[in-house]
């Protein structure tokens, strides 16, 4: 074994676990180190208090004096948890957090100092925005970017600084960070669900789009993790010979969780609720040293930015731990990838969740109201919605049968698809008082008792109905939350935009009751969305066929699928809701692609280098030790020497071949980068680097697999699936 592998596993096998002890409830650990309302009512003046929530509720704007008051108390209270520094905590377009500390500190006149934090540094920053991706909005000599103030998502302090979410736009107002769009989103479906719910609760005045993320994880020993130059460098296995024991046997799902990944999930949780993140449940994932954790379901903005800071703080904990966690979709061949499923709903002010059925027929038709508008809204959409989720890292998992294809379908049950089909097939006119009296009874009022048994799920379906709530299973690991948020609630707020227009318009048109009007308009848009509901195995090829025939989108590439972004119906459905202008669009679109391009390089650099500078030299030192055998064999038995000799004379030879063919297979992958990297459109460099390099990942791969199961295991370097696993 080689001297680096060898130290890990020692290293390893011989570490104790960390004894995270529980510091008191759960409830009593909940936010204590974030400044929220009840902080703010502790802290604030009524009139400060006062202006922040008339900011979160109704946008309203907070003039210099209120914020420097409520700079004071925040100032003052975070001085009170022991915090020396201040930031600006904002989500780049880089997929990390970004923050840049300044301290409370300052001198003043004589000598002395103090503790300053005002309303001007609480309310702007400018941070220099030419070195996070841009997408050409700013030239270098351009550096200026503004970060700005997010009330709606309240301040935290993690370690010893305080933590300011702010949303990140350039010097020219465009754009520059995932937050922007969002809070836009979250602004316009507020607006048009609200209009909506009136029909059946005037008193409703807001509606929020709800989220609760589930993060799938691996947690990988440090020392191991860093034996792999791969995992370090890309967040993935490049290469490596699957394990004799994988998953085959699903005992790692829900089993019994090792007492070192559970002193880690303690820790981490503890940490999680000081900072107000709702963790609520944790266990084994499918493939082995695979996890989830889950939180109770929150505000859209809000959840967002807790899963980017979970993220964050995850990475810290398992270093304290020993560990090295992986977000990457796919980093192992042969095991379960990792999802991170959106579930979303919308809840109103009244406390009703939009996307539940109820008691009474009235309240079912609302719940369908909503739950078919989701329907055609994804039916119209797919295709960005598909490009919301679309990464490098998410391809290697999107269709590799344990995660939904990459065709986008809805599924809602043979239940519920009972109930829109009788809606469907009612009158092809105008529904009859009759009829609407039995719809109501007969079909609308028995909902509730249908969901209560329901039990359909299919885990082939990348956008699912589970009672009460849409699960949006085709997110990757990886990804921030508000890509994919960000379209959703834009298209629903689109769609219940244009269902308001249209029952309206049939109210006066044709003089009837709202109800009348209502049912008409959905039963026209079951009918114009059918092509997106499946009940079936998303992974079956007869689907894919299907799926062509409907006219469905099956782009299975990022390349492929990021076009949606910058098509005519997406600028025009953007600028038409107010989220993003067609500068902002194309800038997104090209640092996707970019980074797209990056990652491929990157990971083509890393295996070239793998394999000629581990792979290969490990191997010609084995055959170095079978040829020095073979020729002591011939000294001992002579001619004879061939028969006796024969296999070693065989794995010597096939030896040889596996390293002939890395050797031929990595020069045609580099010549291919160079053509890719010669060309000017990002593009035609993507869709290069997917079509031309890419391809040769799994030819090198298979090759330095074969050579990894030939070698000594004493000589191979590099840790092994069944070290990477299994080991914890």
């Amino acid at each position: 074994m080689s001297t680096i592998r060898f130290r890990a596993l020692e290293q390893t096998l011989h570490r104790k676990p960390i004894l995270i002890e529980e510091k008191g409830r759960r409830s009593e650990l909940f936010a204590q180190n974030v400044f929220n309302e009840q902080a703010m009512r502790r802290h604030m003046t009524k009139e400060a208090y006062n202006a922040v929530q008339n900011a979160i509720e109704f946008g309203s704007k907070i003039d210099r004096g209120i914020a420097d008051q409520i700079a004071l108390s925040m100032k003052e209270w975070a001085l009170l948890k022991g915090a020396t520094h201040y930031t600006h905590w904002f989500q780049p377009l880089t997929g990390a957090t970004a923050e840049k500390h300044d301290a409370f500190f300052e001198p003043i006149d004589g000598g002395g100092a103090m503790e300053r934090f005002d309303g001007g540094q609480l309310v702007q920053q400018e941070p220099d925005a030419s070195s996070f991706p841009h997408g050409g909005i700013r030239n270098t000599f351009e550096a200026r970017g503004y970060t700005a103030w997010d009330p709606t998502s309240p301040a935290f302090i993690y370690g010893t600084t305080l933590c300011i979410p702010t949303v990140f736009v350039a010097y020219t107002g465009e754009a520059l960070d995932y937050k922007t769009p969002l809070l836009r989103a979250l602004h316009e479906v507020d607006k048009a669900a609200t209009a909506v719910a009136k029909y059946f609760d005037k008193n409703v005045n807001k509606v929020n789009a709800t989220l609760g993320w589930e993060q799938e994880y691996f947690l990988i020993d440090m020392a191991l993790a860093k034996s792999r130059p791969d995992i370090s460098l890309t967040g993935r296995t490049l290469l490596g010979h699957s394990s004799a024991k994988g998953q085959q046997l699903d005992d790692h799902y829900f089993g019994t969780i090792p007492t070192r990944i559970l002193n880690f999930m303690r820790d981490l949780e503890q940490e999680s609720l000081l900072l107000g993140i709702p963790v609520k449940t944790r266990h084994n994932e499918v493939a082995p040293n695979q996890f989830e954790l889950a939180p109770i379901f929150e505000e859209a903005n809000l959840a967002v930015d807790h899963n980017s800071l979970l993220m964050d703080v995850m990475k810290k904990v398992a270093e304290r731990h020993a560990f090295k966690v992986l977000f990457h979709e796919k980093p192992f061949a042969g095991v379960n990838g990792s999802g991170k499923h959106n579930n979303w709903s919308l809840a109103t002010n009244t406390g009703v969740n939009l996307l539940s059925p109820g008691k009474t027929p009235m309240r079912n038709l609302e719940f369908l109201t909503f739950f078919i508008n989701t329907i055609k809204a994804v039916n119209d959409y797919e295709e960005l919605l598909r490009a919301s989720i679309a990464s490098a890292s998410n391809d290697h998992r999107l269709g590799a049968n344990e995660a939904p294809p990459a065709i986008i379908s809805v599924f809602i049950g043979s239940q519920l698809s009972a109930v829109l089909d009788e809606l469907e097939n009612v009158t092809k006119g105008k529904i009859s008082p009759k009829e609407m009296t039995d719809l109501k009874l007969n079909v609308v009022g028995k909902i509730p008792e249908i969901l209560l048994d329901n039990t359909d799920r299919n885990r082939t379906s990348p956008f699912a109905f589970t009672g009460n709530k849409f699960e949006f299973r085709a997110v990757g690991s990886t990804a921030n939350c508000a890509n994919a948020m960000t379209v959703l609630n834009t298209i629903v707020a689109k769609q219940l935009t244009a269902f308001k227009k249209e029952v309206d318009a049939y109210i006066e048109k044709h003089s009837v009751k709202k109800d009348d009007a209502i049912f008409n308009v959905l039963r026209e848009y079951i009918k114009a969305s059918k092509r997106i509901r499946f009940e079936g195995n998303g992974y079956g090829k007869e689907w894919e066929k299907e799926a062509k025939k409907r006219k469905l989108s099956n782009h299975k590439t990022t390349p492929e699928a990021l076009r949606a972004k910058v098509s005519e119906a997406t600028i025009k459905l953007y600028e038409e809701m107010h989220i993003m202008n067609e500068v902002e669009c194309k800038a997104r679109y090209e640092i996707e692609i970019e980074e797209y391009t990056l990652r491929l390089q990157i990971e083509s650099r890393v295996l070239g280098d793998i394999a000629r500078n581990h792979v290969v030299p490990t191997a010609i030192r084995y055959q170095n030790i079978l040829v020095d055998n073979v020729k002591g064999l011939k000294d001992i038995y002579g001619d004879s020497f061939k028969t006796i000799a024969k296999e070693q004379m065989m794995i010597i030879e096939s030896i040889s071949i596996h390293i002939e063919k890395i050797n031929h297979l990595i020069n045609l992958m580099i010549e291919e980068r160079k053509k890719a990297n010669a060309l000017k459109n990002s593009e035609k460099k993507a869709v290069h680097y997917c079509n031309k390099v890419k391809p040769y990942f799994e030819e090198i791969r298979y090759h330095c697999d074969k050579l990894e199961l030939i070698v000594d295991d004493n000589l191979w370097p590099l840790a092994k699936y069944r070290e990477l696993l299994f080991t914890r």
